[in-house]
């Protein structure tokens, strides 16, 4: 899931990801708009629920993620807003930070 706080006086948009793959250990965030430096996620609900993180990007673009599993799996998004092919064969998840 993937939701968007926009600010009335700031060029930027605070973008939470949030996503629950069953039997997953570690679930880390790579992203274009942080140079694709991976960021780990944290369980909420005391460690019971979703992995979730909340980061800020630039205003009016479409930036590229995705996410990686245990440290190796990559996984793209069912909520993303696109996704896009990348030089590897397959596609990025995509979010809008258009308001």
């Amino acid at each position: 899931m993937l939701s968007k706080r926009f600010f009335k006086t700031k060029d930027e948009v605070e973008v939470t990801f949030e996503i629950d793959p069953p039997g997953v250990a570690q679930v880390d965030l790579v992203c274009e708009g942080l140079g694709w430096e991976p960021i780990e996620m944290k369980r909420a609900d005391r460690g019971k629920g979703p992995f979730r993180t909340r980061i800020r990007l630039p205003k009016d673009q479409q930036i590229q993620f995705r996410y990686i599993y245990d440290g190796s799996n990559w996984e793209n998004d069912d909520d993303a807003d696109a996704y896009w092919p990348n030089e590897h064969g397959s596609d990025n998840s995509v979010v809008d930070t258009a308001a």
